[in-house]
């Protein structure tokens, strides 16, 4: 007899943790006990931490997720704690309920009672929908009301305070006076070289030893934000200011100057080359150079995407040599690649198939059960351990060293005579998607910060 496939879905946004105790481990311990004691197959978990129900779904990857496994028929239970972990809005219930419905599957609140099989349980469940959706409301509208009571007063509403404050005793935001001086010295400096860059290095190398040396994302924040004019939530005069609003106003405008014009071609490769130093992607951007007769050369880099949070001397590479790189070493990667592969068939094909006698184990077994010759509760759990077994010895990884050899022979035949003039004489959308389809990742060496490899899709 076949399981009922269950899916175990699991919230908590931080506010409920704090004050329930409902935290997803002890969600997931309920749901599986009561999963298990009914008889259910668990065949995925899925959880969003921190998530309120009433944020947009697309929010919830995990119950986007979810949803995915739903419409490719892999579940016919879903299993939550109480209807509020599971819907708080009336709309985003009926849209998931036609997705359920329309692949045969149902859900279940273990903590609670619901029936959606009768127009009174449907009924119930809309009402009690309403009241949460009603009582969000109301609690959004009283911390509004808090807000705009605070902000009449002048106070900080909430986290810590910028660099170069602190909070009073009456909870007002005053001038720091650890930081302050040093604030006071990244303004000076910049209108001193009107650079931002060059103010960074000077301000990171002058206080490198002080307990109080700001972080870069911090120097070029001063030097953007209104509330070092004293501007805060659209109100002057909010908190004590460290220039003026027409200072700041020529702080923008200068650097509005020196700004690119927006890049409508898309980056080459995008998200596919990693930061060395730290992990991060390396976005692309486009340097400008200005040229002796007064003309500006434009071209597009890749930097690290923590540039403006995280400071390390991290790779910077034009576009143009890593396009060059991957035409010169791509046919070279793909036969050096099946020639892997190749050795590793070779080595499975030596290793003897152990699952042919557990496949024999299982079918000696379910002709017993036929024959009523076993009980139930014997087949049932002798079947699940001969399939753990046989999912131990099946031999996955060969059909994925196959797939991958076929890919790589597809690949290769691809890139047969004539291959870049065909490349060239694409625009640089479809290169982009030529890349995007055969590169899953291009590394940068740490040491060098070159080019020094990069891994196919197969």
């Amino acid at each position: 007899m076949a399981k009922i496939r269950c899916a175990i879905y699991d919230r908590v946004s931080t506010d409920m943790q704090v004050k329930e105790g409902l935290s997803l481990e002890a969600q997931k311990a309920a749901l599986t006990d009561y999963a298990l004691s009914h008889g259910y197959e668990i065949v995925g978990y899925y959880a969003d931490e921190g998530i309120t129900a009433r944020k947009k779904m697309q929010n919830r990857k995990d119950l986007l997720r979810l949803l995915r496994d739903v419409e490719a028929d892999k579940i016919d239970l879903i299993l939550v704690t109480k209807l509020d972990r599971w819907f708080r809005n009336i709309k985003d219930y009926h849209n998931t309920q036609a997705i359920l419905e329309a692949h045969h599957c149902n859900w279940k609140t273990i903590f609670e009672e619901y029936d959606t099989s009768t127009a009174n349980g449907r009924f119930a469940i809309n009402i009690m929908l309403s009241v949460n959706e009603n009582e969000c409301d109301r609690t959004s509208d009283r911390i509004q009301s808090i807000f705009a009571y605070k902000k009449n007063k002048r106070e900080h509403l909430n986290g810590r305070p910028g660099y170069g404050y602190t909070t009073g005793s009456d909870k007002q935001l005053i001038k720091d006076p650890d930081t302050a001086p040093i604030v006071e010295d990244i303004i000076s400096h910049y209108f001193t070289t009107y650079s931002k860059k060059a103010t960074v290095s000077y301000i990171l190398a002058k206080y490198a030893d002080s307990p109080h040396c700001p972080t870069m994302y911090q120097v070029n924040r001063i030097l953007g934000c209104e509330t070092y004019a004293g501007r805060k939530y659209g109100i002057d005069n909010y908190c004590p200011a460290y220039l003026t609003m027409e200072q700041l106003e020529r702080i923008r405008s200068i650097s509005d100057a020196k700004i690119i014009p927006h890049q409508t071609e898309p980056f080459l490769f995008s998200s596919m080359i990693k930061c060395p130093v730290c992990g991060k992607n390396m976005n692309g951007f486009v340097k400008r150079h200005h040229l002796k007769g007064g003309g500006i050369s434009e071209y597009k880099r890749y930097r690290c995407g923590a540039k403006f949070t995280a400071y390390h001397n991290g790779a910077c590479l034009s576009e143009s040599v890593v396009e060059e790189y991957l035409l010169t070493h791509i046919v070279d990667q793909i036969q050096e690649d099946m020639l892997s592969l190749l050795q590793k068939k070779k080595a499975q094909q030596k290793q003897p198939d152990k699952s042919i006698a557990i496949r024999a184990e299982l079918d000696r077994l379910n002709n017993m059960y036929q024959k009523g010759r076993i009980k139930e509760e014997y087949y049932d759990e002798q079947y699940a351990l001969l399939s753990k077994k046989l999912e131990a010895y099946t031999p996955a990884a060969s059909m994925d060293v196959d797939a991958s050899l076929e890919a790589c022979k597809a690949l290769s035949d691809a890139f047969s005579e004539g291959w870049v003039e065909m490349y060239n004489g694409l625009d640089i959308r479809h290169k982009k998607s030529f890349w995007k389809e055969i590169i899953r990742a291009i590394h940068v060496d740490p040491a060098s910060r070159k080019l020094c490899g990069f891994d196919l899709r197969i």
